[in-house]
């Protein structure tokens, strides 16, 4: 479990394997925090730590993720957004998030705002049930606010601060970028769902 609050942009240093790969990440102040096995939020995907170097932490990415994730299109150098676990007592300064990335949204359109930017996304019709004006959604790991909403395509603001902190930075048009939909938002359609059978 996480809350969309990145602690940490790290550094893909190393990619291992073919089918199943194995990614090694510095993230210096994250490494002094976790230990083999904790849960990690690496750009919105939840994986789990397999060993430790100093700096550098190593996680198994198996097939299926990279498939239905934009892991598989990294290569070394790339910046990645990271999350460690949410622990009970921790502030919930998101929103909450499970790291199970629903698809990959397009990045239509990027316009300034003053010092934010408006960034527009695509993504299938069958998720916009659950995405609604002033809800939730997690975008590489990054709890935002919905602005606008519409069938295939939803806009979020972008402060300076998460703007220089994430890979937002470095998006391009046509970019595709891991999009988790609220999880409550998805139990409340299931539930009216099943009370209209």
């Amino acid at each position: 479990m996480f809350t969309g609050i990145v602690t940490e942009l790290g550094v893909l240093k190393k990619i291992d394997g073919e089918a199943d790969k194995v990614f090694f990440i510095s993230a210096p102040d994250l490494a002094r925090k976790v230990a083999i096995g904790s849960s990690v939020a690496c750009n919105g995907v939840c994986l789990t730590v397999t060993s430790i170097a100093e700096d550098i932490l190593s996680f198994d990415v198996s097939g299926e993720t990279l498939r239905v994730t934009t892991l598989g299109a990294l290569a070394v150098g790339d910046y990645i957004n990271l999350e460690g676990s949410l622990k009970a007592g921790d502030e919930l300064g998101g929103h909450i998030v499970t790291g199970h990335v629903d698809c990959a949204a397009i990045l239509e359109q990027v316009e300034e705002d003053g010092r934010s930017y408006v960034c527009s996304f695509s993504h299938p019709v069958a998720l916009s049930q659950f995405i609604a004006p002033k809800g939730s959604v997690t975008l590489d790991g990054v709890s935002l606010t919905v602005n606008h909403a519409e069938a295939g395509l939803f806009k979020v603001n972008i402060i300076p601060h998460t703007w220089e902190k994430t890979r937002f930075q470095t998006y391009k048009t046509g970019d595709k970028i891991n999009l988790e939909a609220d999880v409550l938002a998805r139990y409340a359609v299931n539930r009216l769902q099943y009370q209209s059978l």
